[in-house]
């Protein structure tokens, strides 16, 4: 006796087909959606940021010059789409400090670039170049000659509140830390708390928003001598340098890599002939700016946002910072510290072409 099953039809065979089809497909959905939520949840699990370099600028604006055209090339750079530049942190303390950040920003068209300050800071720190009042500067019809766009200053958030806004909202290991000055903004933070725009304190915010913080500082070599930036306030720095977390890495610009590089008054009124409103050819006209000032600011910003190809970088290792501030290298292949070394002749001449080409460009 033989049995026969019955013929299924095709549209039968069509519908299973497409079932198990549809099954499958949510099943590999459901699987990228819990390594997805997996990966969110974990910091341990490394997120790769491939855009371009986000960048915080902690500042002590109102001393040097050298800080205002590390701006000025933050600007450029934004403008030529190679970076973008989330907020600026003034930590020398004084509202006209803030006044004149917000010209900057301002005059170059970012005035929507969030200032912070800082009001427990350093007191009294050294003074080169006192520029900051240039910024109330008057044309001849009694009007003001730089716009501004922040309202009331004595609203604007602690340098270490504004951080924890800013990195609260960028993706995880992609932003990068610019600091010029001093660095008791960057103590605060680290010894922040948790608060309305993140659950994690100041270390661990830290850890898993920052890619990498580039300094102008440090003295390396056989001698131990305190770095200018750290002594100011020692405080802050022993407190920077014992917070800051081991797997963020940091890069170093120490004096001399910027001080072959000198731009000097008169080339900069030179290139900025095109107008005389401009805040930076305004400092130069009103200030006394013949004091051996250099461009050691601008090395680090430039590494910054081109990378590390323009510079010759110590092996890795780790950094010791003394109670005096001497800073102290000591060579690790897993170190999470670098810093720059000088370059020669040819090279200082190329870095002052880059500083003047970017100068040149007219609003």
């Amino acid at each position: 006796m033989f049995i026969f099953a019955p013929k299924r039809s095709k549209q039968s065979n069509m519908k299973r087909m497409m079932k198990r089809m549809l099954a499958a497909i949510l099943s590999i959905i459901g699987v990228i959606l819990c390594i997805s939520c997996s990966n969110s949840d974990n910091p341990e699990i490394p997120q790769v940021y491939k855009g371009v370099p986000l960048i915080i600028l902690d500042a002590d604006i109102g001393s040097s010059t050298d800080d205002l055209f590390a701006m000025e090339m933050l600007y450029r750079y934004e403008q030529q789409g190679r970076c973008r530049l989330l907020g600026v942190v003034v930590d020398r303390e004084g509202e006209q400090n803030a006044v004149f950040t917000d010209v900057m920003n301002t005059y170059f068209g970012r005035g929507d670039v969030p200032i912070g300050l800082v009001r427990e800071g350093i007191k009294n720190p050294a003074v080169w170049i006192d520029y900051a009042h240039v910024a109330d500067k008057q044309q001849g019809n009694g009007q003001q000659m730089f716009g501004r766009t922040v309202a009331d200053y004595s609203t604007l958030p602690d340098g270490w509140q504004l951080y924890r806004q800013l990195l609260a909202t960028q993706p995880d290991h992609s932003v990068s830390i610019l600091c010029t000055g001093f660095v008791t903004c960057l103590a605060q933070l680290l010894q922040s708390g948790a608060d309305e725009n993140s659950m994690l304190n100041g270390v661990e915010l830290v850890r898993r928003k920052v890619k990498c913080i580039y300094m102008q500082g440090g003295v390396f070599g056989d001698s131990e001598e305190p770095d200018f930036n750290f002594a100011q306030g020692a405080n802050f720095a022993q407190e920077f340098f014992s917070r800051w977390p081991a797997d963020v890495d940091m890069v170093f610009s120490p004096m001399e890599t910027g001080q072959t590089v000198e731009y000097t008054p008169e080339q900069v009124i030179s290139d900025i002939s095109w107008t005389d409103t401009h805040p930076i050819k305004q400092v130069y006209m009103t200030c006394n700016c013949n004091t051996g000032q250099r461009m050691w600011d601008v090395m680090p910003t430039v590494q910054a946002v081109e990378g590390d190809n323009l510079f010759t970088l110590s092996e890795r290792g780790t950094l010791t910072v003394t109670p005096e501030c001497a800073t102290i290298f000591t060579p690790s292949a897993t170190g999470n510290f670098r810093y720059q070394i000088a370059g020669d002749a040819t090279w200082s001449a190329a870095m002052l072409d880059k500083i003047r080409t970017f100068n040149r460009i007219q609003e």
